[in-house]
């Protein structure tokens, strides 16, 4: 899944490891995620969303799980 989490974390000079301890998961977990080895749950989404003070589909991109 693609999601804008590297770029929002760049922008607000942001290690993972300080987004990370931010949300309540490990850098290994951010990290993953950046990449693309692993989805977020939905309450990490909101919570990485939430801190950014985003919605999850401004940080998410759920498009190819859509059938439109």
């Amino acid at each position: 899944m693609k999601t804008k989490i590297k770029e929002l974390r760049k922008a607000n000079k942001l290690s993972q490891e300080e987004l990370a301890k931010a949300v309540g998961t490990t850098r290994q977990t951010i990290t993953s995620i950046e990449v693309g080895k692993y989805i977020a749950s939905l309450p990490l989404a909101y919570k990485i969303a939430h801190y950014f003070g985003l919605q999850i589909e401004d940080v998410f991109d759920f498009s190819e799980f859509l059938d439109l």
